[in-house]
């Protein structure tokens, strides 16, 4: 069987006030065509087709490699732009097809792969997902007769009293037989008051011609959520915000006040582990058990080992091992590989580096394109001189080495094991195992140099 998903992302979103596709707002920090998307192909569709509007050429190239797109030239409504789909469901032979709203992003993989079995053990031709919410003002309502079965959907305009109390609504998600789909869009007219095709208007033919259709219910009354304005926005943030905080929490994790903190859906973070405001938990994060991160720590694409102490760090597809301590004020920028039990501190950036174990950086510090030893201690103002205008070029720092304060290497170049380099040297050739480098002029003192020149302004107090 080989089933298609269609999202309907070409929306301009007039109210959001935006220059991107209306699909392109986020939520925590992914665009909302990413998460119906990732939801679609979580559930196991084999292909999606993302049909684009507005400011296509930017939907384009985001969704580049991971869905075909179709434009639809002019917006006139919901079953328009699943007509411009109709050819590639046409000639690919889907068995079918999931129809979905790009700006509804918390439509989840179960709801489809549950919606889908009751669309196929049913023997539907289509079937519509509904949710059940308190406040379905706005939305059109779920119609069933007597006995529970689908009938149809009544839109908030056309609902009379009795009709408005209804509870169930149409989340616009919905699964066709590829063919009936086809087939039911060939007879929906643009016959009302804005001239436009309604994807909806589907359920009422095939009602009228007695063909099977049903609507399955969502247990994720969420799903039928989207966006229309920055504060609807802020609002769907917050929703998924507190949602995977309160699932961290009661998976082991400690946030004792959750202001400022924003955790992605997909980070993992072992238990015992604390949470501090103003922490923000990028995409492609893993955290061991046992940390303390934050407060005002930032992480993306970060690995991050057990018993580790963030304090007001940012960084970027790092790694950080075991029981290392970083912080305040560090920045790991990709490729920075922290190694056990190392020491960060004020104002350190570690930059496509390697360091050891036991390895301490304490402050004033950049370490870039550098291999580190283990046990090594840099001193204040220490800089890895890495690039010469043309290219970048590595050091070598062995292991127990000791760098002296404000000592700049200038690479490529290597410091041996033991090694030492005096405070305020300029190293430019390599350093032996257990030797000392001084690079750097005699101290000459030009005795009352001062009183001769007198350099300096007539004090007035």
């Amino acid at each position: 069987m080989k089933n298609l998903a269609i999202i309907l992302a070409g929306g301009e979103g007039t109210r959001m006030h935006s220059a991107k596709p209306k699909v392109m707002a986020e939520i925590l920090f992914r665009p909302m065509i990413d998460r119906v998307l990732d939801a679609a192909k979580g559930a196991g569709v084999d292909d999606v087709c993302v049909v684009t509007g507005y400011k296509a050429e930017i939907l384009e190239k985001h969704l580049e490699g991971r869905a075909v797109c179709v434009h639809q030239a002019e917006r006139l409504g919901t079953g328009h732009a699943v007509m411009q789909a109709l050819p590639y469901v046409r000639e690919n032979g889907f068995d079918n097809v999931l129809i979905l709203n790009g700006d509804a992003p918390f439509i989840d993989s179960d709801t489809i792969r549950e919606a889908l079995s009751y669309h196929l053990t049913r023997g539907f031709v289509q079937t519509v997902i509904s949710a059940k919410i308190d406040e379905p003002y706005g939305y059109g309502r779920i119609i069933r007769d007597k006995n529970g079965d689908f009938t149809a959907i009544i839109e908030e305009a056309s609902a009379d009293k009795e009709t408005k109390k209804i509870n169930e609504i149409n989340s616009g998600a919905m699964w066709f037989q590829a063919a009936a789909l086809v087939d039911l869009l060939s007879r929906v007219t643009n016959d009302n008051s804005k001239g436009e095709y309604y994807l909806t208007d589907t359920v009422g033919i095939a009602v009228g011609e007695k063909r099977p259709v049903g609507a399955f219910t969502a247990k994720n009354a969420d799903a039928v959520l989207g966006a229309n304005t920055r504060v609807q926005l802020m609002e769907l943030n917050e929703l998924l915000r507190h949602k995977i905080l309160e699932k961290l929490m009661l998976a082991g994790v400690s946030i004792p006040c959750t202001d400022g903190v924003i955790v992605d859906p997909d980070a993992e973070i072992g238990a015992d582990t604390v949470i501090l405001p103003g922490t923000i938990i990028k995409e492609g994060c893993v955290i061991g058990e046992n940390c303390v991160v934050g407060p005002n720590t930032v992480l993306y694409k970060t690995k991050v080992g057990s018993g580790v102490t963030l304090n007001q760090v940012q960084a970027e597809e790092a790694e950080v091992a075991d029981d290392a301590n970083l912080g305040p004020f560090v920045h790991l920028r990709p490729n920075a590989r922290v190694g056990a039990h190392v020491h960060c501190g004020n104002f350190v950036e570690i930059k496509n580096s390697t360091l050891g174990e036991h390895t301490a950086v304490s402050h004033l510090t950049y370490v870039g394109d550098s291999d580190v030893g283990k046990g090594v201690n840099f001193g204040c103002g220490v800089v890895t001189v890495n690039f010469n205008g043309k290219t970048k070029n590595r050091c070598v720092i062995g292991d127990d080495a000791f760098i002296g304060c404000n000592t700049n290497l200038i690479a490529p170049v290597s410091v041996g094991d033991r090694a030492y380099t005096a405070a305020g040297s300029t190293i430019d050739r390599d350093v032996p195992d257990d030797a000392l480098a001084i690079a750097r002029s005699r101290q000459e003192n030009k005795e009352r140099w001062v009183i001769k020149r007198k350099p300096y302004r007539e004090k007035k107090y």
